[in-house]
C-alpha cells in the first residue's frame, strides 16, 4: 500500500507544527493533583491561531471558506496536536462540521460553516450513550412534533437552538454521558433513535431550553458532561436524517481517536529513548541493556502498526472505497490497535522510566492519563474486537 501524502496534506502538517510547537504539554495544573477539572475553557488562545492558521477550516469546502482537504489530512494534524496535548476541541468540531457539509442542511451549513472556519463557533458531538457501553443513538429518542411546523428557512445562527416552538419539528429527550468539551461548545450534535428505529443526528445549540450539562470530568482531567435533554425542541433542519449519517460520524470520531493515539504514541517513545539514552547504570546507558531494547522495540512495532491501520480507515472513510469489509471493519482494527498499543507503550514508558515516570514534576504521567482516556474513547478494544467480529460473520472473506 502506497500511503505518500500530497502536497496539500503536507503543507497542512507543516502548518500545524508552527502551530503547536509553542504548547507546553504542562501548561494547565497537574491531574493528578487537581481534584475536580485542570481548566474551565478550553485553550481559546490555541484555538485562535488554529483559526489564523486555517486550520479549522481544513476539511471545509471551498465555498465555505475551508481548503476542501480530506479526513487523512485531518487526521495528520489531530496527531501533530496529540504530540503536545493541545487542549482544543479539534477533531470533534472538524468532524461534526463535515457530518453537516456532507448530509446537513444546505442553508444552515452556508450559516455555520464559514463561522466554524474563523473560530467563531465549537461544536461536539455525544458519541457515548447513557452508560459508554450500548449505542449512542438508544439513548436519546427523536419525536415529530405534533405542533411544530417544518420550517426549513433561516433562522437565528445563535447557539440558542429550538426556542421557539412554532418553528420546532423534532423534540428530544433523553442522555448522552462524556460528551467532550460541551461546557465550551456551541452546538453539540446529538444522535437519536426515531420511532421506526431510524438513526438520526440531531444539532442542538448548549443553551436550548430543555438542555442541562452536569459537569463529568474525565481521566486526563478535563471537562466533560453529562448531557440531558428533557422535551429539547429543534427545527426540522437542525435535525440530519440521511441514511448512515450518525455511522459515518462516528467512524470519523474514531479514526481521530487513532491518530491522537498514534501522535501521543510516537511523543512517549521519543522520550523514552531520549530518557533511556542518558540513564546509566553499571556505567552504561540503560538503551544498551537487551531488556531495554527489546521493549522499546516491541512498543516501536505497536507504532507502525498503529499507524498502518489508521491510513488505512481514514483513507477509506476518504475515499469510499470499497472492501472486502465494510469501512466500518477497517476503523475497527484501526481502534483495536490504537488502544491496546497506546497502552502498552505508556506502561513500557513508565517502567522504563522508573520513579520519574510517577513525578508529577515530569510530563509522562499526563501522557499516561490522555492515553488511558484515548484507549477507552469511542470504545475500548474488547468492543471494536466484537464488531469486527460480528463484521466477518456477516461478510465472510473468500
Amino acid at each position: 500500500m502506497d500511503f505518500t501524502f500530497t502536497e496539500e496534506q503536507q503543507a497542512a502538517v507543516e502548518a500545524a507544527r508552527a502551530v503547536f510547537s509553542g504548547v507546553e504539554p504542562d501548561g494547565v495544573p497537574s491531574p493528578a493533583l487537581t481534584p475536580g477539572a485542570v481548566a474551565e475553557d478550553i485553550d481559546r488562545r490555541l484555538w485562535a491561531q488554529l483559526a489564523a492558521g486555517d486550520l479549522l477550516g481544513l476539511t471545509l469546502a471551498p465555498e465555505h471558506g475551508g481548503a476542501g482537504l480530506d479526513p487523512v489530512a485531518l487526521c495528520l494534524v489531530l496527531r501533530e496536536s496529540a504530540k503536545v496535548l493541545a487542549r482544543v476541541p479539534l477533531l470533534e468540531t472538524s468532524a461534526v462540521a463535515m457530518s453537516l457539509q456532507r448530509d446537513g442542511d444546505p442553508a444552515l451549513a452556508a450559516e455555520l460553516l464559514p463561522r466554524v472556519g474563523r473560530g467563531e463557533l465549537v461544536l461536539t458531538a455525544g458519541a457515548n450513550g447513557l452508560t459508554g457501553h450500548d449505542p449512542a443513538e438508544l439513548a436519546v429518542t427523536a419525536v415529530r412534533s405534533s405542533s411544530g411546523k417544518s420550517d426549513r428557512s433561516s433562522g437565528d445562527d445563535s447557539s440558542d437552538s429550538g426556542h421557539d416552538s412554532d418553528s420546532s419539528a423534532w423534540v428530544l429527550d433523553g442522555v448522552q454521558s462524556g460528551v467532550p468539551w460541551a461546557h465550551s461548545a456551541d452546538w453539540i450534535a446529538v444522535p437519536a433513535h426515531t420511532a421506526d428505529g431510524r438513526a438520526v443526528l440531531a444539532l442542538v445549540g448548549r443553551t436550548a431550553e430543555g438542555v442541562t450539562l452536569v459537569e463529568q470530568v474525565s481521566t486526563n482531567g478535563e471537562l466533560l458532561a453529562e448531557m440531558r435533554l428533557e422535551g429539547v425542541r429543534i427545527e426540522d433542519r437542525a435535525l440530519i436524517g440521511n441514511p448512515g449519517a450518525w455511522e459515518w460520524l462516528r467512524a470519523l470520531l474514531t479514526t481521530g481517536t487513532c491518530a491522537l493515539a498514534l501522535g501521543l504514541g510516537e511523543t512517549v517513545l521519543s522520550m523514552t529513548s531520549e530518557y533511556t539514552g542518558k540513564r546509566e547504570q553499571f556505567g552504561f546507558p540503560i538503551a544498551t541493556f537487551q531488556s531495554v531494547a527489546v521493549q522499546a522495540a516491541d512498543r516501536y512495532i505497536d507504532l507502525r502498526a498503529m499507524e498502518v491501520t489508521l491510513w488505512q480507515a481514514a483513507w477509506r472513510i476518504s475515499t469510499g472505497t470499497a472492501g472486502a469489509l465494510p469501512v466500518a471493519g477497517d476503523v475497527a482494527v484501526a481502534k483495536i490497535w490504537a488502544s491496546d498499543g497506546v497502552r502498552r507503550i505508556v506502561q513500557t514508558a513508565q517502567h522504563l522510566h522508573g520513579g520519574f515516570g510517577a513525578d508529577t514534576d515530569y510530563p509522562l504521567h499526563r501522557f499516561h492519563a490522555w492515553a488511558k482516556q484515548i484507549e477507552l474513547s469511542l470504545g475500548p478494544a474488547a468492543a471494536h474486537e466484537e464488531a469486527l467480529g460480528d463484521l466477518l460473520a456477516a461478510h465472510p472473506l473468500s
